[in-house]
């Protein structure tokens, strides 16, 4: 089995085709482009060097969300018009949860943590059981201090990862009561190849849509959509 996943929910712009159990390619850019500059030439790059036929790809594999709304958006975009282009479903993986694939097999609790601005942070807490990612916490919102406390109340030893991590350091240190620690470099950010591993999961499932019904899942509205709301309000 064969599948094309993409990632473009942060900062990090990421392509990858997977095949089985192997990781046939994986381009990932963390730099100050927007992804609707480097997406697609990131995919012809990965496609023209593995000599790879699109229609020979299984299914496509994207992060859904959550993360920033005009790259989830952009990610949306380029694997509907594939899917619909190529006749192929679309996995929708929650954006958390492929952070936590980053660290397959750890005994300690998975905390991802993305930036969501506004003193929050969409986060979740998983675990890793006989191979399999446990969901522990779905995905949410959620103010740092909760997700700290959620922690501390389970008393296991954590680690964390994701954007979140360097804003939030130094709250983290002050208040975790648990062992913790931070995930390295090479394992801390949006994975292309941990979105399609975990997608293989969810194809097994028949977890996945057509390319028609796919949309993302943003968890919490826009900034203009609230700017909009609280206009609204005072007229």
């Amino acid at each position: 089995m064969k599948i094309l996943a993409v990632d473009s929910s942060g900062l990090v712009a990421s392509v990858a085709i997977l095949e089985d159990d192997n990781l046939i390619a994986e381009y990932t850019v963390n730099y100050k482009k927007t992804h609707s500059q480097t997406l697609l030439p990131m995919l012809d790059e990965i496609v023209r060097m593995t000599d790879t036929d699109l229609e020979s790809i299984d299914a496509i594999a994207v992060s859904k969300g959550p993360g920033s709304f005009t790259g989830l958006r952009i990610g949306s975009a380029t694997v509907k018009g594939l899917g619909l282009a190529l006749g192929k479903d679309i996995i929708g993986i929650p954006t958390v949860e492929g952070l936590a694939m980053n660290l397959y097999e750890t005994d300690a609790l998975i905390c991802p943590l993305m930036d969501a601005r506004r003193n929050q942070v969409y986060t979740g807490i998983y675990k890793f059981q006989n191979g399999v990612l446990q969901v522990v916490k779905d995905q949410t919102p959620l103010g740092i201090e909760k997700i700290i406390e959620a922690l501390n109340v389970i008393g296991q030893k954590v680690i964390f990862l994701g954007d979140g991590v360097p804003v939030y350091k130094e709250v983290i240190e002050k208040n975790m009561m648990v062992p913790y620690s931070f995930a390295p470099a090479h394992m801390n950010k949006q994975r292309a190849g941990a979105i399609g591993a975990r997608a293989f999961e969810y194809y097994k499932q028949g977890l996945c849509v057509s390319a028609a019904k796919f949309e993302p899942e943003y968890l919490r509205l826009s900034q203009a959509e609230r700017e909009r709301m609280e206009k609204d309000k005072t007229q």
